[in-house]
């Protein structure tokens, strides 16, 4: 496979994030400017669901940025941009509820969470040497090289398709829990719902270009 093949993926790969992005961005602006039912903020939300689950314990905070939201297991902290923090919008609910969904998932030892967990080590030497080695191997026609690459990235590809289950699971538990303590009305959970599917997408996107990189590096091998 020649070189014109990484480049056209990596191609496709641009033109398919930019419009996944932008789906993204315009769901979650949509749903942003539409205040929820509950009138709880993204800080609150997250509250009543931990609560209710009985992770008292875990603290919400909030952290500067756009979409950087997250779960971190080792500071047992739900952590909301101050976007979502602070504003009782459909969005901020979602994205709340969704991080929660990842502590929950903590505290229940999800067994796809804890294989996530054990292989990003592997993830990120893989993620930062495997397509670099992979490229010089290629272009210096060293194969031994290029086999390195492979299995440094095929670590990496591995811990993105491990992570679909896992964010696509930490939304199933968001909405059910949304529903379940009557803090979203039908609107919102098809809102909430909309700006998930819409975040979940960005994982797919990523882990199919990875597998396509993957596969490519691997054909080059049998050249």
């Amino acid at each position: 496979m020649g070189i014109y093949t990484y480049y056209f993926i990596g191609i496709i790969a641009f033109i398919g994030s930019l419009l996944i992005q932008n789906w993204l961005k315009s769901t979650y602006n949509k749903w942003m400017r539409v205040q929820n039912t509950s009138g709880l903020t993204g800080a609150e939300t997250a509250r009543a669901i931990l609560d209710a689950n009985g992770l008292y314990d875990v603290k919400v905070e909030s952290v500067k940025g756009m979409l950087s939201d997250h779960y971190d297991p080792r500071s047992r902290a739900v952590r909301l941009s101050e976007g979502n923090y602070g504003y009782a919008n459909v969005s901020g609910m979602a994205v709340a509820a969704h991080e929660v969904g990842h502590a929950i998932q903590h505290a229940k030892a999800y067994a796809p969470l804890q294989f996530r967990s054990s292989l990003l080590p592997v993830a990120n030497i893989g993620s930062q040497f495997g397509p670099w080695l992979a490229i010089f191997g290629i272009f210096l026609g060293a194969s031994g090289l290029l086999q390195i690459g492979i299995i440094l990235f095929a670590g990496a590809v591995l811990f993105q398709l491990v992570t679909l289950p896992v964010e696509f699971d930490a939304s199933r538990r968001a909405l059910v829990q949304l529903n379940k303590l009557g803090l979203a009305t039908t609107n919102d959970s098809g809102g909430a719902k909309a700006v998930l599917s819409a975040a979940a997408m960005t994982y797919v996107a990523a882990a199919a270009t990875s597998l396509a990189y993957l596969f490519y590096f691997i054909m080059a091998s049998r050249d």
